[in-house]
């Protein structure tokens, strides 16, 4: 007969009580904060446009930032002091309010040169089948991780530079064409452009016009614009209703976001009354009628949003009618 006891076996842990409630269902838009991702043309004034963020703070090439007043972590020379900023960013005291990634094609080699140290070989494309590529994705991933969390603990915005390349698309539907793409690996830049609320593609505007040699030339008026929607030449995207093409400038950006977040009446409100500042040629009897609805409205950001956009319809009319 054995005597020999058993250790005793320890109870397993309780389960946590689960979060999918209906008492823990909620509704409406969620106010969050802004992701976005701009990539465009050399010198088109990327760093700048981010400089104009709330409190915000550089992680990334000291060059890019040389020639600009910004607040910035040191140049990371290891994939790992990115995350160690990030971590910083999280669990210590600050004020700042918007972390600025310039440009995350310059960070895409640190993280490969991990990938490749951890695997021991001397690039990613030693490994076989892709699986070096694969393995950077899943760094990308832990990335994008840590940012999320860095929202939730302190709210801040997330704002991811890079440069623009020309790259042939080969079209499934007709003939191949060149567009401007993100200058990332394609499975990494995809899963960036996945993760953001908007993917903004900046460059000079620009005209064609036919030479009495019937010759097209490319003209520019030297505007720096970033456009918000898809086409054949550029990726693009965004989750804010934001107009098809405006200004390359950050102030016009977040009041485009910010008229889409009903439930800030106050900015509405001053939006409403700078539009109104700004169009004297608004007859004096539509002007008291949207001073009256505003203040009938009260703080009913969804109706405030309405008359700020129908307020934007009356002068972008009268304006015409005055022109022509």
């Amino acid at each position: 007969m054995n005597n020999v006891s058993q250790p005793a076996q320890k109870p397993a842990p309780p389960k946590p009580p689960s979060k999918m409630l209906l008492t823990n269902v909620n509704r409406g838009i969620l106010h969050k904060p802004i992701r976005v991702l701009l990539f465009a043309t050399e010198g088109l004034g990327k760093t700048t446009w981010a400089s104009k963020a709330p409190s915000p703070i550089y992680i990334g090439t000291e060059d890019g930032t040389s020639n600009v007043d910004v607040t910035r972590f040191p140049e990371p020379t290891a994939w790992s002091d990115v995350f160690e900023a990030l971590h910083v960013l999280t669990n210590d005291a600050h004020e700042f309010k918007t972390v600025v990634f310039d440009t995350v094609d310059w960070l895409e080699p640190l993280c490969w040169q991990a990938v490749s140290a951890r695997a021991g070989v001397a690039s990613l494309e030693d490994l076989s089948y892709g699986k070096g590529f694969s393995a950077a994705l899943d760094e990308w991933r832990l990335l994008l991780a840590r940012l999320e969390k860095l929202r939730v603990a302190k709210s801040m915005h997330v704002i991811m530079l890079a440069h623009a390349w020309i790259k042939p698309f080969k079209n499934p539907e007709g003939d191949d064409f060149d567009r401007y793409e993100l200058k990332l690996h394609a499975k990494s830049g995809g899963l960036l452009k996945e993760w953001v609320d908007a993917v903004l593609f900046g460059n000079y505007e620009t005209f064609t016009h036919k030479t009495k040699q019937d010759r097209i030339k490319g003209l520019d008026s030297g505007a720096r614009v970033v456009h918000t929607q898809r086409r054949a030449a550029w990726d693009a995207k965004n989750r804010y209703d934001l107009p098809e093409t405006m200004p390359l400038d950050w102030e016009i950006f977040a009041e485009h976001v910010a008229s889409h977040r009903p439930g800030e009446p106050a900015h509405i409100r001053k939006r409403i009354a700078q539009a109104l500042a700004d169009a004297p040629t608004l007859a004096a009897d539509l002007a008291a009628k949207v001073k009256a609805s505003v203040e009938k409205a009260g703080d009913d950001a969804a109706e405030l949003a309405r008359i700020a956009d129908k307020l934007t319809g009356m002068i972008q009319t009268t304006t015409t009618e005055g022109t022509t």
